[in-house]
């Protein structure tokens, strides 16, 4: 078993227990989220640390229809 710690820019978003380790290019899903490895670090035999690429999330602007907005 070893302790894999995932990071985007830096910041640690997830650390699990795990029995393989992802390699280079791997695509991934982490809290939802879908995202490439971009880097894998080697700290020592029980310690590693990823560097993962998320994707964009696009939030969609609903476009609201004045006429149907309740009038005082």
């Amino acid at each position: 078993m070893v302790a894999v710690h995932f990071f985007e820019n830096r910041k640690l978003l997830l650390s699990q227990l795990r029995e393989n380790i992802p390699s280079k290019g791997d695509d991934l899903k982490i809290k939802g989220r879908k995202g490439t490895v971009v880097l894998v670090n080697d700290i020592d035999e029980k310690n590693v640390h990823v560097e993962i690429a998320l994707e964009k999330v696009v939030k969609k602007n609903l476009a609201l229809d004045n006429a149907k907005k309740k009038r005082r």
